[in-house]
């Protein structure tokens, strides 16, 4: 066991953060466009939406599926949504295999 007992941080502890916040305040529209394109990780935010479509997933049906326990052990233990990565595991097999049989 520790010496000392685990305590949480919380807003109220007096720590303050590093952010100049005032500096942020007087910033301009040019410089913070600067400052975005000097950021390697900052995303381009020029996606054409005008286009884009509504697709709703395919309606899934409850199954009863038989696994061997170390491959649902494997998929469960990369956490919740354990099921949705089966899916898409299976669904790329069958993409592969429609492709295969298409001669693509």
């Amino acid at each position: 066991m520790r010496d000392k007992p685990t305590r949480r941080a919380s807003d109220t502890d007096g720590a303050a953060g590093r952010t100049d916040w005032d500096r942020i305040a007087t910033l301009g529209d040019a410089e913070i466009a600067a400052a975005v394109a000097d950021d390697p990780d900052a995303a381009p935010l020029d996606i054409d939406w005008s286009r884009a479509e509504v697709v709703m997933p395919p309606r899934k049906v409850p199954v009863s599926i038989r696994l061997d326990t170390d491959v649902l052990d494997y998929f469960k233990h990369e956490g919740a949504g354990y099921q949705s990565r089966i899916n898409a595991v299976l669904r790329s097999y069958m993409a592969a295999r429609i492709a295969r049989e298409s001669g693509d």
